[in-house]
This record gives structure tokens, C-alpha cells and sequence, in this order.
């Protein structure tokens, strides 16, 4: 089985930048091409996907609340995907997950991309808070 470990989480001021890591274990060489995407929920409402990266061409998708801001990248050697997360909003105040699934040309799926549903292998939130 696929374990996600999600790490990274902190207070940051506005303005302020950091970086999640999400390490995963469990893929067997047959897994070349693989789809990490990051999920995060604010307090009161939904699960949201903001980020997906496919392991076999690096074809990245991002939602248009962190586009340009947020940057996936994923290290294959490492089997570690991670979301630099800078110019950060109070709004961006979250529980971040990370979620694999085992087809990497998931990301590009706009229409599944950020359905929790779409990902078989989840990891831990970690928090991530904003000050203003």
C-alpha cells in the first residue's frame, strides 16, 4: 500500500513564504507515472484542491486561487513531492493534505483534478496558518 507523510506546516506571517513536503512510500517500479496533488480546508468549509503534479512528465495543474503563487515539484528519487507556498493570505489558513493516485495523467483531468474521490492514497493534514 501507498503511505503519504505530510510535513512542512506552520504559522507564517502575510507575505511570508514556506514549503510542504509530502514523502511517499509503497510504489513498486511498476508505478512510473504517478499523480501527487495537494488538498487543503479551511476552517468551515471544504476540502479544496489547489495542486496536482504527474511524477512521469512533471505536467503540473494548479488551482486559480494559488496559481502563481504555490509551485509543485516532486523529486522521483526521493519518491517527495513538495508546494512551495509563497506571497501567502490569510486566506490561505488550512489543513494541507497531500493524495497519490497511481495515474499520473490524473493532474491534467480538469474535471477530476480536484475531486477527493479522483485519489486512492491519502496522507495526514498538516497546518498550515497565516497572520495577518
Amino acid at each position: 500500500d501507498v503511505q503519504l507523510q505530510a510535513s512542512g506546516g506552520g504559522l507564517v506571517q502575510a507575505g511570508g513564504s514556506l514549503t510542504l513536503s509530502c514523502a511517499a512510500s509503497g510504489f513498486t517500479s511498476d508505478d512510473d507515472d504517478y499523480a501527487i496533488g495537494w488538498f487543503r480546508q479551511a476552517p468551515g468549509k471544504e476540502r479544496e484542491g489547489v495542486s496536482c503534479i504527474s511524477s512521469g512528465d512533471d505536467y503540473a495543474y494548479y488551482a486559480d486561487s494559488v496559481k502563481g503563487r504555490f509551485t509543485i515539484s516532486i523529486d522521483d528519487t526521493k519518491n517527495t513531492a513538495y508546494l512551495r507556498m509563497s506571497s501567502l493570505r490569510p486566506e490561505d489558513t488550512a489543513v494541507y493534505y497531500c493524495a497519490a493516485d497511481l495515474l499520473g495523467p490524473l493532474c491534467r483531468d480538469i474535471d477530476i483534478v480536484t475531486i477527493d474521490e479522483a485519489y486512492d492514497y491519502w496522507g495526514q493534514g498538516t497546518l498550515v496558518t497565516v497572520s495577518s
